[in-house]
């Protein structure tokens, strides 16, 4: 057992010496750790564990499951799939996958390309690989999981030998990974000799104090519209205190929200189901009132699918029971569109339910992530978000977004809201000062480049900063309009391009400005430059990618084929990132 020399506290020497000589033996001792563990490491299994992820969750299980891989002798190669080319996969002996589902079912956008590859024809055979998969996902989607699904069969198909089933993880995902983790590390450990090996690369990190098992109680700050009163949409600017917390953030991290329902829609539940609200009922281990669980502890804007088949099923109604005995995703998604729980249980008057089966038919109510509109650097005590507050008229009722009006009507300064980060390790400003930064964010989407170039002008960079922004209307909606102003006229916004949509009678998006200027855009790609896409996924996204295309291929002189290349390289260089929900 190697130690680390002490230096008695009476030995003869001055504080320098003493330091110089503590740092002389630090660095003889982690020599000596170092050629152990590359001495256990030549012996070792190599472990290859490859993340697909949108927000960072399953990227932080492989990590676990490599730290798990350790204590028993494993070598863990942890890496994202965009790093690793399909032909490398033959190689792999051992193999875990976590990933999780994007969207309607899709890839995470850093497994897209991989997932692509072992889907052409030349793919290669995995005769030789042992292989799990962890799955994260959402059971409010109908593809539940549907990443993970497809990686399991896709490395069945290709001669891979499943060691242990996939494990489909929900929104509470932390407890079957940990299972998950605990039962396939000492599978893929079997033969070997058990034993720790010393990790020299990197300490084993800290898990943060505040989660989203432990949120810290922050404090808002400040409550601002910075939509025109007359803007057909609310968007507001909020600034969360986290001063003493020990927190801290990086520009492109998100932060995760945990919000209570609606006083009257808690109310109104209550007695659309013919409950008092005064029963008690059991909730994370403790006896509370059913107001009070419906309050703080279950999701009572959409409805699940199960409190669905049961309203179904003890209505009798021929509709609603045809539409889900078809099965036919489409039209239930057509009958619910903007119905929520109290809808469903207005409907239908003569269902009623005791507090413990309507609360036993629900899901827990889940924290909101909103990209963070503020550099840590700057504001390192506060965190700004930039949030549309989700308002519409349907079935005869208002109807509220759970989280956004929980900022905008509930939370204040005397209420404490319950936040934690998540990074995106990805998504940031370029470590190089010097390089180009493109920024597509309408609307909302606007948030991460904010504080982008915060820190930008904070690091006072030289890069140069373009910016794609537009919304609806210039004069209702252009929010922080003088911001980027003052950072045109300081320098820091060297380019703005701006696409009101509804200024004009033919509408233009962002995608259209960038094809306008595709010359000057492919010039910054050129040059270096890194491409940021935030804001909706369905539409804007998918437009601003096809842009992107079409500009490399039009302004760069290359084929359609040729421009998925330059693309895909990007995204393998991490040049090309989206935050898209």
């Amino acid at each position: 057992m190697t130690t680390t020399l002490h230096i008695p506290q009476n030995a003869p020497y001055s504080d320098n010496q003493r330091a110089w000589l503590s740092g002389f033996f630090a660095g003889m001792h982690s020599h000596i750790l170092h050629s152990a563990g590359e001495s256990k490491a030549e012996n070792a299994r190599v472990l290859h564990i490859l993340y697909g992820s949108q927000t960072g969750n399953a990227e932080s299980v492989a990590n676990d499951a490599a730290a798990a891989a350790k204590t028993l002798g494993l070598l863990p190669v942890v890496k994202s799939m965009d790093e690793v080319e399909a032909s490398a996969l033959a190689d792999m002996g051992y193999l875990l996958i976590v990933t999780s589902t994007y969207g309607e079912g899709d890839m995470p956008d850093n497994a897209q390309m991989l997932w692509d590859a072992v889907n052409a024809d030349n793919a290669p055979r995995l005769e030789n690989t042992q292989y799990s998969v962890l799955a994260l996902g959402d059971t409010s989607y109908d593809l539940f999981c549907q990443a993970g699904i497809e990686w399991d069969q896709k490395l069945s198909e290709l001669g891979a030998k499943r060691i242990y089933d996939r494990v489909d993880c929900d929104v509470d995902f932390e407890t079957p990974a940990e299972n998950w983790i605990g039962c396939v590390i000492p599978i893929m450990a079997e033969g070997t000799t058990t034993g720790t090996v010393i990790d020299v690369q990197a300490p084993a990190q800290d898990k943060p104090q505040y989660s989203r098992k432990n949120p810290f109680p922050a404090t808002l700050q400040v409550n601002k519209l910075i939509t025109a009163a007359n803007s057909s949409k609310e968007t507001r600017h909020y600034e969360i205190s986290i001063a003493g917390s020990g927190l801290s953030y990086e520009a492109g991290d998100a932060l995760c929200v945990v919000p209570s329902n609606c006083p009257q829609l808690v109310s109104d539940i209550i007695k659309a189901i013919g409950c008092t609200g005064d029963e008690e009922v059991p909730s994370n281990g403790e006896l509370t009132s059913l107001s009070e669980a419906l309050r703080c502890q279950f999701e009572i804007k959409l409805p699940s699918k199960e409190l669905i088949e049961e309203i179904a099923q003890r209505s009798g109604d021929q509709e609603l029971n045809g539409i889900l005995a078809s099965g036919d995703k489409d039209k239930l998604a057509d009958y619910l569109w903007g119905r929520d729980t109290l809808d469903l249980l207005l409907q239908f008057p003569q269902v009623e339910f005791s507090a413990a089966e309507f609360l036993a038919l629900l899901k827990p109510l889940q924290h909101r992530a909103y990209s963070i509109s503020s550099s840590g650097k700057m504001y390192p005590d506060s965190v700004h978000l930039t949030v549309a507050s989700v308002r519409y008229h349907s079935h005869n009722r208002d109807h509220k977004g759970v989280c956004s009006t929980y900022l905008a009507d509930i939370a204040d300064a005397d209420n404490p809201v319950k936040v934690f980060f998540t990074p995106n390790k990805t998504f940031r400003v370029p470590d190089d000062n010097s390089l180009p930064m493109i920024m597509v964010g309408p609307g909302t989407g606007i948030a991460p480049f904010r504080a982008f170039l915060q820190e930008r002008k904070f690091r006072q960079a030289s890069g140069k900063n373009w910016l794609f922004f537009g919304d609806r209307n210039a004069a209702t909606d252009f929010i922080y309009k003088d911001e980027l102003q003052a950072m045109q006229d300081s320098g820091v916004l060297n380019r703005l391009d701006l696409a009101f949509s509804r200024d004009q009678a033919e509408k233009i998006y962002v995608q259209d400005k960038m094809l306008e200027h595709g010359s000057e855009l492919f010039a910054w790609l050129e040059q270096g430059g890194y491409f940021f896409v935030c804001g909706d996924a369905y539409r804007m996204a998918k437009d601003v990618d096809q842009a992107l295309h079409d500009v490399i291929a039009k302004f760069g002189n290359r084929t359609p084929e040729q421009a998925v290349e330059y693309v895909n390289q990007l995204k393998k260089d991490k040049r090309y990132v989206r935050d898209v929900y």
